[in-house]
Formats: C-alpha cells, structure tokens, sequence
C-alpha cells in the first residue's frame, strides 16, 4: 500500500506558453511522462509524478485565500495603495511567498485565464481532471479560460465522451505540440507518435468543442528531411484545421540529444534562409482551412508573420519572400540584427544606426554569407 506524499505548498513548473503570460499557472502533473524527445531538454533527468488531487485543490484554496486578501485591500474606498499590498508580503512564511506573488500577479492580470503545468495534464484520468476543473471553476467562476499542453498520444487514448467531459468542466484551450507531420521526423527526434495519431489526436480536440493550438518546428526534420517536414506537416494541418498554427524554430543547445546527432553526423542542422524556404513551403501548402497562425516566439525569425487563413496568405509570406530575394549580404544583416535583438523586423534595416550596429557585430565576428549558420546556431544555442 502507497502512502499519499505530504503537501509541501504551492507548486510552479518550468514553462508557459507564452500566450499564457497573463495566466495563474496550476501544477497538477510534474515534468513529462515521456521525456524522450532529443530536441527538449526541459524536463530532462526529472522523473515524471502526478501531483495528488487534494494538494492541487489545496493549492486552489491558497491561491484564492490570497487573492481574497489582495482584493479587500484593492477594494478599500479610494483603492489600496501599492505599499498596502506589499505590506502584506512580509505576513506570509516562505513556502507562501510563491502563492503570494502568483496570486498577486494574476489579480493584477484580471483573473481570466489559468493554465495546467506541465508537458502533458491530460495524462491525467479523466474523472479526477474534471474534478480538478470543476474545483477550480467552482472557486473562481469568472476565469473564462483554462488551457494545457497535451501530448497527441495521450489524446488519442481518450474517447469523445471523455473529451467531452473534460470539456464541459472547463478545459477549453489544448496546446500540442506537433512539431512535425513527417513521421521520418518523428522517429528521427523520438516524438513518439506518428503522423496518423497526430491527426487523431486534433481532430478530437476539434470535436470536443476544444480550441487547438498545433505547434510546427522548422528546422526539424534537418537537411535531408527539410522539405517533407514542410509538406507533411501542412497535409497533417489541413486534415486537423487547427484554431491556431504557432511557429517555433529550432534552436539546438550542447544540452540537448539532438546536439549529440550532430555531433556524431546522424542530424545536420539547417540555418535561417533554409528554415524561411521550409516555412514558406509550408504556408504555401495550408489550404482549406481557417487557423490564425502565430509567430509568437523569440526563436522566430520573423515575429511579424501573424495571420489568419485564408484571408490574410499574401501577408504571411510577404516577409518570407521579401527576405529571401535580398541580396545574400543583407540577408546576413537581417538575420544577425534578429538573433542578437538589434532589429525586430525587416523595416530596422532602414534604419541607419541599427543597421549600422549590425554592420559593426558582422566585422567583429567575421559573420559572412559564408559563416553565418554557425554564427546564429551559436547565438541561438544561448537561448534555449
């Protein structure tokens, strides 16, 4: 017979999505129950657990004790001030604090939307998940948002009935993080799903009701498998129709199991201009459906490329085209003006004093057309 682990306090996982700044974070699992995949290194050498469902309602229950104080102080006659809610910071032990501070940052937020860590909640049985939501709901019931990652293996486990459930309880965002379509990819960084599945997984979220994030890696599928990775992942896109596509480049760090295939020959990393002609090729090959698509993360060459289908293709690919007729000098600007944060778009290039900076990074690093994959491979490594 196992006994129930002692609540040790609030918990916070590593990451977010970053569409979920402004959400409170809840821990009901910790790290990932698969763990395999060579270009994460996230969870790496941490075991994967479920947190008991009592300690994630406990965890509820301090997040809104805070939150109920914070508030009494905001809603004094003429407001609380600023040192009125700090005041109440040195009132709280240490293993409060990160309840506090998660609280308060979520009032001042708006308390509208709150995300499930870590990699994969929906491994969780069904009925104690919706037992989750339905606590969480049941204590804050303005959140209008509650959202999680999840893997498509797990998904693709768990019947319309359950989705349904789960849905009606609450949970009505799911990131996946797709990554590729191509099951040589797939195999290639042991996903651990193919293609099929990946199709599966999000058609299921779509008939539950749920929104769906799908996530595309460029970059993943390496020099040889570059351009299916491109084509594949739009069939596996256009059979899904996704609410949105959100772009996360390849960044490879000496940390990673992917770093050691490249080491050893088995992966050859593509730089900039070869992931922009992989992400136009897929853009260009999403048809008949609807998804907004996001570049919403520091590793995106172009931040910019933010759109919804169908109507808005030709300014999606604008940016992608535009860069990738430069000329190969300006292009080498570009891309180390991005990927040391001195340009933010194309148009900086106009702009004679950062255009000028990056003209002096280039001469001090010896960046040429010839040099500059390794140049922002290295600058990219320091960022994952």
């Amino acid at each position: 017979m196992t006994t129930m682990e002692d609540y040790r306090g609030y918990e916070l996982g590593p990451i977010r999505p970053p569409s979920e700044a402004m959400s409170l974070l809840l821990r009901v699992t910790r790290n990932c129950p698969w763990n395999k995949c060579t270009f994460c290194g996230v969870y790496k050498r941490k075991p994967f657990s479920l947190r008991p469902v009592a300690h994630v309602k406990q965890d509820i229950d301090r997040i809104r004790h805070h939150v109920s104080a914070i508030e009494s102080i905001i809603n004094r006659p003429g407001g609380g001030s600023r040192q009125d809610l700090l005041a109440l910071q040195p009132e709280q032990p240490e293993s409060e604090q990160l309840a506090f501070h998660s609280a308060l940052n979520w009032v001042r937020s708006g308390m509208k939307s709150v995300f499930l860590q870590d990699a994969n909640s929906l491994v969780i049985k069904p009925d104690r998940l919706v037992e989750i939501l339905l606590y969480l709901r049941q204590a804050f019931p303005g959140i209008e948002r509650i959202t999680s990652y999840a893997r498509s293996h797990s998904i693709a486990r768990i019947s319309d009935a359950d989705m349904a459930r789960l849905a009606a309880a609450g949970l009505n965002r799911i990131h996946i993080g797709m990554e590729s379509g191509a099951d040589e990819v797939l195999e290639l960084v042991k996903k651990g799903v193919d293609k099929e599945t990946q199709i599966v997984a999000g058609q299921k979220v779509k008939r539950a009701g749920i929104e769906l994030s799908e996530y595309f890696m460029p970059g993943l599928g390496g020099d040889r498998c570059s351009r299916g990775n491109a084509l594949e992942t739009a069939d596996a896109l256009n059979r899904i129709n996704p609410d949105f596509i959100r772009i996360r480049t390849l960044a490879i760090s000496p940390r990673l199991d992917l770093y050691k295939d490249c080491q050893d020959g088995t992966f050859h990393q593509i730089g900039d201009i070869r992931m922009t002609e992989e992400l136009l090729l897929l853009l260009d090959n999403l048809r008949g459906i609807t998804s907004r698509i996001k570049s919403d993360h520091m590793l995106n060459l172009f931040q910019e490329v933010d759109g919804q289908l169908p109507d808005d293709r030709e300014r999606l690919t604008a940016p992608l085209r535009k860069f990738l007729a430069l000329p190969p000098e300006e292009q080498v600007l570009y891309v180390v003006g991005r990927r040391t944060g001195v340009l933010a778009n194309l148009g900086d290039l106009n702009d004679p004093l950062r255009r000028s900076q990056v003209e002096t990074l280039c001469a001090e690093n010896n960046v040429t057309p010839e040099t500059l994959d390794a140049f922002t491979a290295r600058a990219m490594a320091r960022m994952v």
